[in-house]
């Protein structure tokens, strides 16, 4: 389709306009939403370096438990994955800013002062061409005029002279025009491809972060998985330490008519041992006397301990051996000596089991150590045989028969309600006051200072 010059020089002007006032406001206003998606990335990096640092946290008091260290291990991991994959996107973004926006933002400033010369310096020439077109029009219609006289032949020669500057100027002008059209057009198209081409490295940038991110939680994503598939499953060594407990190591304490006062007298001093809660049975039983019982009796720890600041508590490692001091459990309490350092102090007797080896000689074993009774011997029987309580069912399980079953009202005669998973809900998790049964005993202060041996 052909146009005229005038047409050609009207696209050529609204070529120009549309850059100045379309595309390089647009082009900073880019800027401006660039910058804020910067600032939003980094917030939105930053929130997640906290919450992944709190995520880690989790792990780490995870992985102190026998039972749950393996999962503790795996927060931990995921938290470090997706943190470096933060790093990642910020390095990303880094590049945006360095390669995108702060190109932009330059030739921006710069484009706008370019292109407004280029117009103006197209326009003057335009109207200088077009002027001198005009003023060769307007001569020869003078000597067309003059030529219709009695003298035309004498402005003949002087018009097709004016004719041919005419063509000259004409030609010349749509030349003009044309080669300013094109400019003008072409200097459009090289801004929006400026424009793309930016966007394009951008994007690669963007599709080798997600091909990274991608890689690194694959890899990883698997075992994390593997790991937290079966809820039920227990460690070996929690196994092993529970099997411990059920068969709880029996020794026969010495006899002294001091020790027995002592023993009658801590045995009304409550003292909470820091055992774990896996040992639920109830300890009951009676310590008999006899000053040829047990020479020398060991255990080997199967937690670790740490005393701490405390001077009388001793410190050890999973699997080391104890000689026993103190035959007699005292609330829960054992006194000892650790074997290869000489350290002595008091230690859980839950923390410990029967040691193989251990020597006791002209002993006659009546009562097991971990069942001996630290109750008030002036306590009813019924306070020394209390059933062990009784636990809630789990809420982390996505089926529904691990889910709690709604108590109904309690009769007379059955005061709890038996749950699928074998656990029974006391009557005051229904509602009312869940301390409401708790029986409470008077309490003296126990010092565990370092006894005399």
């Amino acid at each position: 389709m052909s146009r005229t010059p005038e047409d050609v020089n009207k696209l050529t002007e609204s070529t120009y306009k549309n850059v100045l006032e379309q595309f390089n406001p647009s082009l900073r206003n880019l800027v401006n939403l660039g910058k804020s998606y910067e600032k939003a990335v980094t917030a939105m990096t930053f929130a997640g370096k906290a919450y992944f640092d709190a995520l880690s946290k989790i792990g780490e008091n995870a992985a102190i438990s026998p039972v749950s260290r393996e999962m503790g291990v795996v927060l931990i991991e995921i938290s470090e994955v997706h943190k470096k994959v933060q790093l990642e996107l910020e390095e990303s973004f880094k590049r945006f800013h360095k390669e995108l926006i702060t190109e932009l933002e330059r030739k921006t400033d710069m484009d706008i002062k370019y292109m407004n010369a280029t117009f103006k310096r197209y326009q003057s020439e335009h109207k200088l061409k077009q002027d001198f077109l005009d003023k060769s029009q307007a001569d020869l219609k003078k000597l067309r005029r003059k030529s219709q006289g009695k003298h035309s032949s004498k402005y003949g020669i002087k018009e097709n002279e004016c004719m041919e500057t005419i063509l000259s100027r004409q030609t010349e002008m749509q030349r003009f025009i044309a080669e300013g059209c094109k400019e003008a057009l072409l200097e459009e198209k090289r801004r929006f491809c400026f424009l793309v081409d930016k966007h394009c490295a951008f994007t690669d940038q963007l599709t080798a972060f997600h091909d990274k991110a991608k890689e690194m939680l694959t890899v990883k994503l698997p075992s994390w998985q593997d790991k937290c598939t079966d809820a039920t499953r227990v460690p070996d060594t929690v196994i092993f330490m529970i099997e411990g407990l059920r068969a709880p190591m029996s020794v026969v304490p010495e006899s002294s008519p001091t020790l027995e006062h002592s023993d009658r007298t801590n045995s009304r001093f409550i003292v909470p041992s820091p055992a774990p809660s896996l040992k639920a049975h109830t300890r009951s039983a009676s310590v008999s006397s006899g000053m040829d019982a047990v020479k020398k009796t060991r255990v080997q720890t199967i937690f670790p301990h740490t005393a701490g600041n405390n001077e009388t508590l001793l410190s050890f490692e999973d699997g080391d051996i104890i000689t026993l001091l103190i035959q007699v459990e005292r609330d829960g309490w054992l006194y000892g000596e650790l074997e290869h350092t000489g350290q002595r102090g008091w230690f859980p007797s839950s923390y410990c089991r029967a040691y193989n080896d251990s020597v006791i000689a002209n002993s006659r074993i009546e009562s097991p150590l971990h069942s001996q009774s630290v109750t008030d011997p002036e306590q009813p029987e019924e306070d020394e045989e209390k059933e062990p309580m009784p636990l809630p069912p789990p809420y982390y399980s996505d089926s529904s028969r691990d889910r709690p079953i709604k108590p109904s009202t309690p009769s007379p005669q059955n005061t709890t309600k038996s749950l699928p998973n074998g656990n029974s809900v006391p009557p005051f998790l229904g509602n009312g006051n869940p301390f409401a049964t708790v029986k409470l005993r008077p309490t003296v202060t126990n010092d565990r200072s370092t006894p005399h041996i």
